[in-house]
């Protein structure tokens, strides 16, 4: 930073400069006005800030032309009070008109109580923090402090804090000044929040056993509160016991880190992250670091020095300078300024005139230097103040990322492109170490062929593999699996306080990154970070099918049972039987056979047993007759029995269906509610996985009710894996359920085809990506999921590993749930084959009542029964006939007074009938007619 060639000569610089002011007086006629500056006696510390001040009144000297600032400047020591008391009052001597530094607490208080008595102007350029008393006005009435105020500085640390999202965090300090600096960051942390870890160091050089604690512990995040010349060692150790990794963040709290050289570390995966409080690209520090640079090169003192490695305090000297000179200027104006030489020993105390109304010109003016806007409050504080969020890079040192300011916090400066960019730059030629267990489909080791030898990821094979593979492609990195030891996925536990599995494989830095079925959880987000989620779900219920029962040919008797079939047969017969008897008996029921012979003396019942039979059977099957029984009595009993049908239809024409879908399985669960109202069926899920965390803190009633019942439940329901579960729901004999993840219950339902899923889903969450926290490859990562999604690629995979890999696809049938309803043939067939049998009965009846017509045809014809058959069936057959003469028995006596007749209506029959004469031979053979109007030969 500073140039070589210094010497002691320095320090007879105030002397010199006024050996010139007193050989050659002020010749341009400007009147002298002197300043005081007191600064330390570290030359490393304080060399560049007097320059600064020197030049910085020099470059106003310039350009004045009523008055010339004349630096005094005297040197003390850090410790020393006593000396820096008469130092000050040396100053106050010579007529000083404001005093400059110096840089410590100690001996600034001293300095500004000084300036508070003899009321000349304080001005200070070091980190000044509150009294605990509080601030008292009059006591800081003649300090102004360019140095940001020390609360505002705090919080711009807290927010940056807040905006990188910090839960934990180790704080590393050498001085009780540091931690009071950090106040704010304190604060901001909740009891709730994870602990902050507070770390001193001594004057031992040694910071390695330190960092190898904190590296145990597991933080990442690191906030360094130290001075600049032990920060460069600190990380150099760090980076020898590998705590300058890509997921290690160090947050620099000195506004002077910039000017430390970091090279060596440039090329280091950690983030560095510091603040600065000057643009190092301004014209502003360019054209002082010029005066600088050439007022030196004439003192025969070379000095070199960048803008960007520029001192803090340097830069707020320069600014101490320009404001002090712009308020005497302005002053000057209304009312000359003259310097007064004053004592701080005298009895009768004088005190400047001109000091108080300097200082709260200051107060109240707004000005812009190297360090940005200075505004100051009532107190002299600079309140509002601007901070460059710089970072460390690998090609341009310290780059500025964000601004910072009171008003509105943190803004970045760089665009998501830009690091983007960044990130995926720094994925070439990386090798990632991805942490996995085994676990269908998602990462399994590949089937042998005979001879084959496989090593590193040519092992393995699955979706978690083929996913890795396309994010690498995309990001352009290498990969190497390995698999947790434990095969666990990874859950806390509370007693030792420790994870386990996947989480703790990262936790330990041992893999970069963890995929395989890792659900996101609030607790996992805890402890590591997740990208976001490649593949959505729930958790489902995994069941055995339902046994399918035989079929049975008279399902369609099943809603009825046997008891009631025949109490209904025995009310059949017995109130056919009673109708019958009432009918019978009663005189309504005995008509006339004809109406119009009012002098018939017979009448007849209609209601014989085949009648009555008929009537009620018409009934029962909703059909109705075509009689009636026409007495009270008959006609309150076919009442009764038609209600009672018209119940009993209805009961067995509701219940049919649904009871023939019914009988075709067993009693089967719907829902997760039907598994916790009872306890025949058991249930369980996977010991440590987010399944079980699940029901552990959900506060669904349902929910508790099912977890107190796995908890409590001998022997356990638990298992180690979906594939145990698996194989107990089969060997359960649907008397066990498995509660796990969709989308591992769907990849063995299409292998599986006597498994099913019951229910919905009872949660909706997501599998991502896991890695260490503060990751810094965490969007780039998501971003190639979020592609790959996109392009349908996901899509592709799930698919592949789900539906055709590894026996996928055996189960594709999706069962209509219209057609589940549907009653087959093998259901209702009973109800084919007793009409099928009740038909056969009519023919064999039917074909029983034509041989018995005739027999008795040929009998009373007189003729051959076979004779009477092929009459008989020719007239059956002939389907043109549509009507048939009504065949009665004649008597002798009146068979010759209707003998013309049977002439008519033979001859009519034979022109109806053609094909009946070969039976009857002539009208005249024919003595008598059948029943069915037939004429028959005697012969």
């Amino acid at each position: 930073m500073q140039g070589t060639g210094r010497v002691v000569s320095v320090h007879y610089l105030p002397a010199m400069l006024l050996l010139v002011h007193a050989l050659c007086g002020s010749v341009d006629g400007k009147r002298e006005i002197p300043v005081g500056a007191i600064f330390h006696q570290v030359p490393d510390h304080s060399y560049e800030s007097e320059i600064a001040f020197r030049y910085a009144v020099e470059r106003v000297n310039m350009h004045e032309k009523h008055f010339e600032l004349v630096p005094i400047v005297r040197y003390v020591s850090p410790e020393d009070s006593f000396r820096t008391e008469r130092k000050v009052c040396e100053l106050a001597a010579e007529g000083v008109t404001a005093v400059f530094g110096p840089s410590s607490l100690l001996t600034a208080g001293i300095v500004g109580s000084v300036c508070k008595t003899l009321e000349i102007p304080h001005i200070i350029t070091h980190w000044d923090p509150e009294p605990l008393g509080g601030i008292e006005a009059e006591l800081r009435a003649m300090t102004i402090n360019l140095y940001p105020e020390a609360d505002v500085l705090s919080r711009a640390l807290a927010d940056l804090i807040v905006d990188y999202s910090w839960k934990s965090f180790t704080i590393i300090y050498d001085s009780d000044e540091g931690l009071m600096r950090l106040k704010d960051i304190l604060q901001i942390h909740g009891p709730a929040d994870a602990p902050i870890t507070v770390r001193q160091i001594d004057d031992d050089p040694d910071y390695r056993p330190l960092l190898k604690d904190i590296q145990s512990s597991g933080e990442s995040h690191i906030i360094l509160e130290i001075r600049p010349d032990r920060i460069l060692e600190l990380l150099r150790q760090a980076k020898e016991v590998k705590m300058l990794e890509e997921y290690q963040s160090y947050i620099i709290t000195s506004l002077d880190a910039h000017t430390i050289d970091f090279e060596e570390l440039r090329y280091s995966r950690s983030n560095i992250t510091a603040l600065r409080l000057m643009d190092t690209k301004s014209f502003d520090i360019k054209n002082a670091v010029h005066d600088w640079e050439q007022g030196e090169a004439r003192m025969k003192r070379p000095f070199r020095v960048s803008p960007e490695h520029v001192r803090t305090e340097s830069a707020l000297y320069n600014d101490a300078v320009k404001i002090y000179a712009t308020a005497v200027r302005e002053l000057d104006a209304t009312e000359e300024i003259t310097p007064a030489r004053l004592s701080c020993g005298s009895k009768n105390l004088r005190q400047w005139p001109f000091g108080l109304r300097i200082v709260n010109y200051m107060k109240v003016k707004t000005e812009h230097g190297i360090t940005g806007p200075i505004i100051f409050d009532d107190f002299g504080r600079r309140a509002h103040f601007h901070l460059d969020i710089i970072e460390l890079s690998k090609d341009e040192g310290f780059k500025k990322i964000a601004t910072w300011d009171p008003t509105h916090g943190v803004n970045y400066t760089r665009s998501q492109g830009e690091v983007y960019s960044q990130i995926v730059e720094s994925l070439q030629n990386k090798t990632f170490i991805v942490a996995s267990r085994i676990g269908a489909p998602f990462l399994m080791f590949k089937e042998k062929r005979d001879g084959e030898f496989l090593e590193g990821n040519n092992r393995f094979e699955g979706y978690s593999l083929e996913l890795i593979d396309g994010i690498s492609k995309i990001l352009g990195f290498q990969y190497r699996m390995e698999l947790v030891p434990d095969g666990k996925y990874g859950s806390y536990n509370k007693v030792t306080k420790k994870w386990d599995g996947l989480v703790k494989y990262l936790l330990d830095r041992k893999a970069d990154l963890a995929v395989c079925d890792l659900t996101i959880t609030y607790e996992r987000r805890t402890a590591v970070d997740f990208t976001m989620p490649f593949m959505t779900l729930g958790i489902s219920i995994l069941y055995a099918k339902p046994v399918q029962q035989p079929k049975d040919l008279f399902s369609f008797l099943s809603p009825l049972s046997l008891d009631v079939w025949i109490y209904m047969a025995t009310a059949y017969l017995g109130v056919s039987v009673l109708l019958f008897v009432l009918s019978r008996m009663a005189p309504a029921d005995w008509e006339n056979p004809h109406p119009c012979k009012q002098d018939n003396d017979e009448v007849e019942n209609i209601w014989d047993m085949c009648n009555a039979l008929w009537l009620t059977m018409g009934s029962i099957m909703g059909q109705g007759c075509d009689i009636l029984p026409k007495a009270i009595s008959t006609r309150l009993v076919a009442g009764m029995w038609w209600f009672f049908a018209l119940i009993m239809l209805s009961s067995y024409t509701a219940n049919l269906a649904a009871f023939l879908t019914m009988e075709r399985m067993d009693a089967t669960i719907e829902s997760a509610e039907d598994l916790a109202k009872q306890s025949k069926i058991k249930y369980g899920v996977v010991m440590g996985g987010s399944t079980m965390a699940f029901f552990q803190t959900s506060n669904f009633s349902t929910y508790q009710r099912m977890w107190a019942s796995m908890e409590s439940a001998r022997p356990s329901v638990f298992t180690k894996s979906n594939d145990e579960g698996r194989d107990r729901v089969i060997k359960g004999k649907r008397m066990y359920a498995f509660l796990m993840e969709s989308t591992s219950l769907e990849y063995i339902t299409e292998r599986y085809c006597d498994l099913t899923q019951i229910g919905g889903l009872l949660d909706s969450k997501g599998y991502g990506i896991a890695m260490p926290v503060n990751s810094p490859y965490r969007t780039a990562i998501s971003g190639a999921v979020l592609k790959m999604q996109e392009e349908g690629k996901l899509y592709q995979l799930k698919t592949r590993w789900w539906k055709e890999m590894r026996g996928g696809g055996q189960c594709t049938e999706v069962p209509n749930s219209s057609q589940e309803n549907e009653l087959g043939i093998g259901n209702v067939g009973g109800v084919f084959v007793v009409l099928a049998l009740g038909c056969f009965c009519a023919f064999l009846i039917g074909i029983l009542e034509f041989l018995w017509n005739v027999r008795k045809v040929a009998v009373e014809e007189k003729v051959t029964p076979w004779d009477a058959l092929k009459a008989e069936l020719k007239f059956a057959l002939n389907i043109a006939v549509t009507s048939k003469p009504v065949h009665n028995t004649l008597s002798e006596s009146t068979a010759s007074g209707k003998s013309s007749l049977r002439s008519r209506s033979e001859s009519r029959r034979g022109s109806e009938l053609p094909g009946r004469g070969n039976s009857v031979r002539t009208a005249a053979s024919l003595t008598n007619l059948d029943k069915s109007g037939f004429a028959f030969d005697k012969h």
